[in-house]
């Protein structure tokens, strides 16, 4: 186990996610782990870190630090995109699982002890399809969604003659009161914590004040100072083992074993990161349950902005994958040819063990 520290984020104006897409009037609902690597590295600049900061990530086989990605909470709930070989549980005539894309923390704790089990349809779970969340039982009327995707529009004025352009209507998610987004951090050590647990609270009171994501510029992006809580990684998330541990088979009369009646299992990883394989990682890619995105987008830098990074294939989160060991990932340098400086995307990924079942 290592130290973590998981960081609460309650926002106080829109945010705008860029989706895949890249598209205007789209927004994306996941705050990857790679764009929030991106958004503290800008931090770090400002706080006068930047040249350490890089040399023990980006630059490191074995950063100091991981992050996973940026998830939704509601009222004290953490939700988090499932192991994808457990989710959707079997189908069931009240619930329509599969149009979750975030759970619970606690269900997913359900899945990993019983894999082959159903989830209590009696338990009064509401699966909101406006922002594919898995709610538990609403205490009070009804189930309160973290945010809300809506579309904003806005035009340029002419101050002196009074005339407006033409309206741009841009996507963005606005969160409701007691929600937000949560993300973790993982330090490589005790002393990668000495060193980097108050910066990277810095960075984040930072951020929080001048926004993540998109359209800053109009305030966009924002949230009240961060809530902190150190402990174990991953006991800040789960209680209790999150393996199956086997069971040896038993003994027949003459003390020969018999046929083995419970299922097998091995390790699989679970990941709560953008993952982009190092070569010292050895994944079985023809197993596991895992998709790959493949990520873009444009370079916001002093030295010059809105040239068009390098695309770099990454696993997604949520994605199960099959690995000799657990997995490290890597850093890619996306600057465009000819960049002033490097333009680093982070896929140092964290993960956490889980049990995949063996089929014969």
């Amino acid at each position: 186990m290592v130290s973590g520290l998981l960081v609460q984020l309650r926002p106080t104006t829109p945010w705008r996610i860029a989706p895949d897409s890249g598209a205007r009037d789209r927004v994306g609902t996941l705050f990857h782990s790679d764009s929030l690597y991106s958004a503290l590295t800008h931090a770090m600049g400002y706080l006068g870190q930047l040249e350490d900061w890089l040399s023990a990530t980006a630059a490191a086989q074995s950063p100091a630090v991981r992050f996973t990605s940026c998830f939704p909470f509601v009222e004290g709930t953490l939700l988090v995109t499932p192991p994808r070989n457990l989710w959707p549980p079997p189908p069931s005539p009240r619930v329509r699982w599969k149009g979750a894309r975030y759970v619970p923390l606690s269900v997913v704790e359900k899945l990993l002890k019983e894999p082959d089990g159903r989830l209590k349809e009696d338990e009064g779970w509401v699966v909101d399809s406006a922002s594919e969340c898995l709610l538990p039982p609403p205490r009070r009327g009804k189930a309160q969604a973290p945010f809300r995707v809506t579309v904003r529009r806005s035009a340029a004025v002419d101050r002196f003659t009074g005339t407006a352009g033409e309206a741009v209507a841009t996507a963005c998610l606005e969160f409701s009161e007691g929600s937000g987004l949560w993300t973790c951090a993982a330090f490589a050590n005790e002393e990668s914590r000495e060193r980097w647990m108050g910066p990277v609270k810095a960075a984040f009171r930072l951020l929080s004040d001048s926004g993540f994501g998109g359209q800053r510029s109009r305030g966009w992006g924002r949230a009240a100072a961060p809530e902190f809580r150190q402990g174990g990684f991953p006991d800040l998330l789960l209680a209790g083992p999150t393996e199956i541990q086997p069971v040896a088979a038993p003994a027949g009369e003459e003390g020969e074993p018999v046929a083995e009646t419970a299922p097998a299992y091995e390790t699989g990883y679970w990941l709560l990161s953008m993952f982009r394989p190092a070569e010292s990682d050895v994944v079985d890619w023809n197993r596991g349950a895992y998709s790959v995105v493949e990520r873009a987008g444009r370079v916001d830098s002093p030295a010059a902005s809105g040239a068009v990074k390098k695309s770099v294939r990454m696993v997604t989160e949520g994605s199960v994958v099959l690995a000799a060991g657990a997995p490290q990932g890597s850093v890619a340098d996306v600057a465009p040819d000819g960049f002033a400086h490097p333009v680093y995307r982070s896929g140092h990924v964290l993960s956490i063990p889980i049990s995949w079942r063996v089929v014969a």
